[in-house]
């Protein structure tokens, strides 16, 4: 492929997924600098997979598996991990600008904390599907579980968390 069109697919991959990837790093690590920082390397990391001639077949799939790889590796070197609960009673309060809708009602408060009591695979899927509104399908594809699969354990994280606190996602 020439470079002119790689330029042209992954300017148009950036256009569509930052804001989203973004969400996704700041939502995970909490801070807003690293996020900016795990966001950069996720669009760098993956300009230069393309520029070496591999060939990406899900972009957004591919970029979120980046961006995930890239926060794993950010949490052993920094050490420490914070649930989101402790983050809101340190009074942590995302901010919502550069166009990042990120408001913490009682009620999302809430949501998080059993989000967060969730086991990592449920509360994995929870996030994908219902904070970056990520299809069963692409889901499917970032995680390398069948569509099946990521269906099966969307269901039982909710069962999980109408039982933690009666909460009622809405199911398509």
């Amino acid at each position: 492929m020439v470079e002119e069109e790689l330029e042209k697919i992954f300017l148009e991959a950036y256009e569509a997924y930052a804001d989203a990837i973004f969400r996704h790093c700041l939502f995970r690590v909490r801070e807003r600098e690293k996020a900016k920082d795990i966001t950069q390397e996720t669009f760098t990391r993956t300009w230069e997979y393309m520029r070496s001639g591999k060939k990406i077949d899900y972009m957004r799939a591919f970029l979120y598996r980046v961006a995930k790889n890239l926060i794993i590796d950010n949490g052993r070197v920094s050490g420490r991990t914070t649930s989101l609960e402790s983050c809101m009673e340190d009074g942590m309060q995302p901010e919502e600008d550069e166009g990042v809708p990120y408001e913490f009602s009682a009620e999302a408060r809430m949501l998080a904390k059993y989000v967060d009591q969730l086991d990592p695979m449920y509360r994995e899927v929870i996030i994908m599907r219902y904070m970056e509104d990520l299809s069963v399908h692409d889901i499917a594809h970032q995680i390398g579980e069948t569509e099946t699969n990521v269906s099966v354990r969307i269901h039982r994280a909710i069962e999980k968390l109408r039982t933690l606190g009666h909460v009622n996602l809405e199911t398509n």
